[in-house]
């Protein structure tokens, strides 16, 4: 029987230039508020991590900002894009590390930035991993993490989840703006900026990126059609599938005891 991790491997490390191309991973608003935001309050001479880097959107862009970027994700199909993208640029600060959230292989307050994006609705211990962030943080060091968001209707949410596992067996959820609140709160970083935009999923690639068998691609569109017109609102639901959900942005900082 797989484990979650071997899900996660499964899913994650033949698909590496998929989501190097992947035009909802290689632009958005969010990366250009993130790449000022590090441009504003990151020493140039900084040490950053990019939790879950995948195909490494955001290591690129904080690679041209801060003095040295280690990349970890446990896909090694993953890393290997990584690398080989960053000799491309010609991004000499840039290293890679296998590793998950849950247990980072770093010493303790050893990073100036912690980063994260599009990551966290795939760690399975989300209280321990945000720990996990928290322990390697230099005190008042920065996190940054970016995810989709989840409605916070109840209804819409229950949806959104059934369509992200149906399409993507490493989903694990997507959490509310409100619920990330809490979590980061308990998990001892201090909100200093939060931004949300919403985000349009083009249908056709959203299934082909995971390579999604057909028959769970019709039991998302039947759960699609079938879905009670609130929810069909909430997701801004299209004839061919594609939905629109909320990308949101945390900028916050490691409390100093």
């Amino acid at each position: 029987m797989a484990t979650h991790a071997d899900s996660v491997q499964d899913q994650f490390d033949p698909r590496g230039q998929a989501y190097l191309a992947s035009p909802v991973h290689a632009e958005g608003p969010d990366l250009q508020c993130a790449e000022l935001l590090v441009m504003q309050a990151v020493s140039p001479a900084a040490r950053a991590l990019d939790v879950g880097c995948g195909a490494g959107h955001l290591t690129f862009r904080l690679a041209a900002r801060v003095g040295h970027v280690v990349a970890v994700d446990p896909s090694a199909g993953m890393l290997s894009t990584v690398s080989q993208q960053a000799a491309v640029r010609q991004l000499t600060n840039v290293s890679t590390r296998i590793g998950s959230a849950e247990s980072l292989p770093f010493e303790s307050e050893s990073f100036d930035l912690i980063a994260s994006r599009y990551s966290a609705h795939h760690w399975s211990q989300l209280d321990r991993a945000l720990g996990e962030l928290r322990r390697i943080a230099k005190p008042g060091g920065v996190l940054l993490l970016i995810d989709t968001l989840a409605p916070e209707d109840a209804l819409a949410d229950t949806h959104l989840q059934a369509l992200e596992l149906l399409r993507d067996r490493s989903h694990v959820r997507n959490r509310s703006l409100s619920q990330w609140l809490m979590l980061l709160s308990a998990a001892g970083f201090e909100l200093r900026e939060q931004r949300q935009w919403p985000i349009r999923i083009e249908f056709a690639s959203w299934v082909e990126r995971m390579r999604t068998p057909a028959e769970q691609v019709a039991a998302i569109r039947s759960l699609q059609r079938s879905a009670p017109s609130e929810v069909q609102r909430a997701l801004g639901y299209e004839p061919d599938g594609s939905f629109t959900i909320q990308t949101g942005l945390f900028w916050a900082h490691r409390e100093v005891e």
